[in-house]
C-alpha cells in the first residue's frame, strides 16, 4: 500500500467527497458554472456521467473568444444487458428528449447519451431510474456493469448465469447514498449515518470489470475484464465456475512499462461461491492494488507485480470457501447470435446488427424509428450484446416475420445483407466526444469496412469470419487488442496496426505496423491477405494463419505498450512478400 504523500491526487479527491457527494450538489443548482470543477469532475464518474465538449468546435469557438461547448455523456447501468420493451422505449424518449437524439450500445452491454446538456443532466439521470434502471456505477473506481451472455437460451444454466450476473451487480454496487441525495431527493449532504462496508471513503484504486459466461461461448470476451466467471457444465448440470482474473486492454503509447492483457486462470469455485470469489478477488485489489499511479493502478498490474502464484495464493487466503483446481476447458467460439434462432418451444430471438452500437435515423436507414415501433408493437424485450448490437427475444414465429416487415420497412439491413467483415467490427465514439480520443475511430469505420468488403470479395475471402476493430487512442475500449485485425489511434489521420487476434478473444495480437496513415492501411496489409486468400486452411482465421506463418506462441498473453516492439526485421521481410512467395515459406 503506498503511503499517504505518495498518493494519486484522485485518492485524496476520493477520500475528502463525503461518499461521493464533493461539491456536485451546488454546482448543479448554479447556473453560472458552466463547467464543473476537476474534483468534482472526478467524483461525477461514479455516478454515470462524464463531462465532454464538441472537439469539432473548439477552433471555430476559440476564434469567437468563446469556450468550450460542453455537454455530458450519462452511461446507464443495465447487469446483463437486459431491458423491458417499455424501459427500451423510455431510453428512446430521454435520447430525443435530453441528448443528441442517438442511442450509443456499448461493448459491456450498456447505453451511452451524449449531448446532455448540464441543466438537463438531473431530470435526465432521475428519469432514468424511475425507468427501474440506475447510472450510479457506471464509471469510476468500483466494479462497472456486470456484463453476462447475452444468448437467451430459456434452460437452468443460462438462468443461473444471468442470476450470478445479477447478483454481482447487487453485491457490489456502492452503499453511498451520495447518488440518490443528488440526482432523486435533491437533497444534498443530507446528515445521515453511512459507510462504504466493502468499498471504504477511497473505493477501489481503479475501475473493476467483470463478466459471467459459459465455458465454450466467449461473446463477451470474458479474459479482457478485471475478473470472470466461467461457467462448467458436467452431465448437463452446471457444477461451478472457472475464476480469471488479471485481463485488461487499456495501455498507453510509448509506455513499456503499460500492457493490454488477458486474465489469468485462478481457480475453480462452487456456483454457490461465485459471487464471494469475485468479491475476495476485488478486496485483494482494494488492499493492495497501486493508488500512487493510476496509469500502473488496473488489477493486471497488480497481478504481474505478485506473480500469478502468489496472488493465487492471497486468493486462497482471503477465501472462507472451498477453492479447487482449474477445470480444462473446451475450444472457444464467439457466437454473436445475429439473425433468427430457437430460444425455447416455439418462441425464437433475432439479433439486428447496430454498426458501431450508434442507434440512429439518417436519410438511408431509420433504425431507432424501427427499433421503436418494435418495442410499441410488438412489446418484446431486449438484450444488448458485447458486440454493439441487440436480440429481440420472446417472439413466435409470427413475430418474427412482422419484426422482419418492420425492419425492411425502415431500410434496417438484415443479416444476409451485412458482410462477414462488417458484421464482426466495432469502433469506439472517439471524435467528436471522446476527450481521450486522438485520431478518428466510429466516423472513419464504415467508409474504412467499404473499402475492405471490396478488398476481401477482390481476394475471394467474403466469407472469412475475422474481426476488425479501432480505435482513437490506445485505451481499447472497442477491445482492439484481441482482433484479427485492429486500428489504435496514433495522432490525427495515423494509426498502429495490429494483427493475430481472434474472433475467440482469448490471444492477444502483435504490433504488426506502426504509424500507418489510414489511407495506407489495405496497402500495408495487402501481403499478408493475399498470402491468406492462397494459403488459409479450411476455417482458419486470419490471425490463427498469421500465428502459423510467423511461429508465434500461442496463446499470446500481453502486448506491452512499447512501440518498438514489432515484429524482428526477418519478420518485417517476410511479411513484404508476395503471396506466392510467402505461401511458399507456409507450406515448407
Amino acid at each position: 500500500m503506498a503511503k499517504k504523500d505518495e498518493l494519486s491526487p484522485v485518492e485524496a479527491i476520493k477520500a475528502e467527497s463525503n461518499l461521493l457527494r464533493g461539491t456536485i450538489h451546488q454546482a448543479l443548482n448554479d447556473p453560472q458554472v458552466e463547467s464543473l470543477s476537476s474534483n468534482d469532475l472526478n467524483l461525477l464518474k461514479f455516478h454515470g456521467s462524464y463531462e465532454q465538449d464538441d472537439r469539432d468546435l473548439r477552433q471555430s469557438r476559440r476564434a469567437e473568444g468563446l469556450g468550450k461547448a460542453y455537454s455530458y455523456m450519462i452511461r446507464v447501468v443495465i447487469p446483463a444487458g437486459r431491458l423491458t420493451a417499455r424501459q427500451y422505449l423510455d431510453l428512446d424518449q430521454m435520447a430525443d428528449r435530453y441528448a443528441n437524439g442517438t442511442i450509443r450500445l456499448t461493448t459491456r452491454q450498456a447505453i451511452q447519451y451524449h449531448g446532455v446538456l448540464k441543466g438537463d443532466l438531473r431530470q435526465t439521470i432521475r428519469e432514468i431510474n424511475e425507468s427501474l434502471l440506475t447510472t450510479l456505477a457506471a464509471c469510476g473506481d468500483v466494479c462497472r456493469n456486470v456484463m453476462a451472455t447475452a444468448a437467451p437460451i430459456e434452460s437452468p444454466i443460462y438462468q443461473q448465469i444471468r442470476q450470478t450476473a445479477y447478483e454481482l451487480a447487487v453485491e457490489l454496487k456502492p452503499a453511498t447514498k451520495a447518488y440518490f441525495e443528488i440526482w432523486i431527493d435533491g437533497e444534498s449532504q443530507v446528515n445521515t449515518q453511512e459507510d462504504e462496508p466493502f468499498y471504504g471513503s477511497t473505493y477501489l484504486p481503479r475501475k473493476f470489470k467483470v463478466g459471467v459466461t459459459v465455458a465454450g461461448d466467449n461473446q463477451i470476451d470474458v479474459f479482457s475484464y478485471d475478473t470472470g466467471l466461467i461457467g462448467i457444465i458436467e452431465n448437463d448440470q452446471l457444477i461451478g465456475y472457472n475464476l480469471v482474473a488479471g485481463g485488461g486492454l487499456g495501455m498507453s503509447h510509448g509506455r513499456a512499462n503499460t500492457f493490454a492483457q488477458i486474465a489469468s486462470k485462478i481457480c475453480f469455485v462452487d456456483v454457490a461461491d461465485a459471487v464471494a470469489a469475485v468479491r475476495v478477488i476485488a478486496s485483494i485489489y482494494r488492499d493492495l492494488g497501486n493508488r500512487n499511479d493510476r496509469k500502473q493502478a488496473r488489477l493486471k498490474y497488480l497481478v504481474d507485480t505478485m506473480g500469478e502464484e502468489n496472488f493465487i495464493a492471497e486468493f486462497k487466503r482471503r477465501a472462507e470457501f472451498p477453492v479447487s483446481s482449474w477445470k480444462e476447458l473446451p475450444a472457444w467460439e464467439n457466437q454473436d447470435w445475429l439473425g433468427l434462432h430457437p430460444q425455447s418451444h416455439e418462441r425464437w430471438f433475432y439479433g439486428v446488427f447496430v454498426e458501431n452500437g450508434r442507434i440512429k435515423d439518417t436519410d438511408s436507414m431509420q433504425m431507432k424509428a424501427a427499433f421503436r415501433q418494435i418495442a410499441e408493437e410488438i412489446g418484446c424485450p431486449i438484450i444488448l450484446t458485447a458486440q454493439q448490437s441487440l436480440l429481440f427475444h420472446d417472439l413466435t414465429i409470427d413475430q418474427v416475420e412482422r419484426l422482419k416487415v418492420i425492419l425492411r420497412q425502415h431500410q434496417v439491413p438484415l443479416l444476409e445483407q451485412i458482410s462477414n467483415v462488417r458484421r464482426y467490427s466495432m469502433a469506439c465514439p472517439a471524435m467528436p466526444t471522446c476527450g481521450l480520443a486522438v485520431a478518428e475511430s466510429e466516423r472513419a469505420a464504415p467508409e474504412l469496412l467499404t473499402q475492405f468488403e471490396q478488398h476481401f470479395a477482390h481476394l475471394g475471402l467474403a466469407d472469412a469470419q475475422l474481426t476488425v476493430r479501432m480505435t482513437g487512442c490506445p485505451n481499447g475500449c472497442a477491445r482492439p487488442y484481441t482482433a484479427d485485425i485492429a486500428l489504435v489511434g496514433r495522432r490525427p489521420g495515423i494509426y498502429h496496426l495490429f494483427v493475430g487476434g481472434r474472433l475467440a478473444g482469448d490471444r492477444m495480437a502483435d504490433l504488426y505496423a506502426a504509424d500507418v496513415p489510414l489511407e495506407q492501411v489495405l496497402e500495408v496489409l495487402n501481403p499478408l491477405l493475399a498470402a491468406y486468400a492462397q494459403s488459409r486452411r479450411t476455417s482458419e482465421g486470419l490471425g490463427d494463419f498469421y500465428q502459423r506463418v510467423f511461429e508465434r506462441s500461442h496463446p499470446c498473453h500481453r502486448l506491452t505498450g512499447k512501440e518498438t516492439e514489432t515484429r524482428t526485421d526477418a519478420e518485417l521481410q517476410l511479411v513484404q512478400l508476395t503471396g506466392p512467395e510467402i505461401s511458399k515459406k507456409v507450406e515448407l
